[in-house]
């Protein structure tokens, strides 16, 4: 029996450095070396300065910027902590009345755009962080943006093609815009 619980206690040991040390030394490395920027959260820094995430969404709520998608995190917008979907369904109150109030947000900030709205400005992604918008709801803004930051409407479009991205192995998904390297781009222009 001793035997027995000397090769477990060997097993146990040896699996714990293998598993516990070394493999995540070693897939950490490779990610350092091979995938620094996606390793580290694929920071956007301006000047030094860590400006956000590529891969989550941030509030932009004054009208000169683009706006992404609702959050649905608890507590505090575009909180990684606490990702998830709001679960409402359609015929849920609480989600009318974010819709809509997002609807009059958006008819607030720019009452002159008679154009449909992109159903993305108006609800959350499953993981409430989508840091992307569609290019329908990218260009909905573009009027807005281009009024009150005394842009022409080209120049304003050009930067939303400028930060297109196409999908995913070019059949997944659909062309999406980076809100933020966009209202970063914009905000380069002057």
């Amino acid at each position: 029996m001793w035997r027995q619980f000397k090769i477990a206690l060997i097993f146990l040991v040896a699996f714990t450095v293998i598993t516990g040390v070394i493999y995540p030394l070693v897939v950490t490395g490779i990610a350092q070396t091979f995938f620094h920027h996606q390793a580290n959260g694929s920071l956007i820094a301006i000047n030094g300065s860590i400006s956000g995430s590529e891969l989550i969404g941030q509030q932009f709520s004054d009208p000169k910027y683009f706006w992404g998608r609702l959050s649905a995190t608890s507590r505090s917008p575009y909180n990684a902590a606490a990702s998830s979907g709001s679960n409402y369904g359609p015929t849920n109150t609480a989600l009318q009345n974010e819709v809509q109030a997002r609807i009059n947000d958006l008819k607030n900030a720019d009452p002159g755009n008679t154009q449909p709205i992109p159903v993305d400005l108006v609800t959350s992604s499953g993981s409430g962080l989508d840091p992307n918008i569609s290019i329908a709801a990218a260009n909905y803004q573009v009027p807005r943006i281009a009024r009150i930051r005394g842009l022409n409407e080209s120049q304003v479009l050009d930067l939303v093609k400028e930060f297109t991205t196409g999908r995913q192995f070019g059949f997944l998904g659909e062309p999406r815009v980076n809100v933020l390297k966009l209202n970063l781009a914009l905000d380069g222009l002057k």
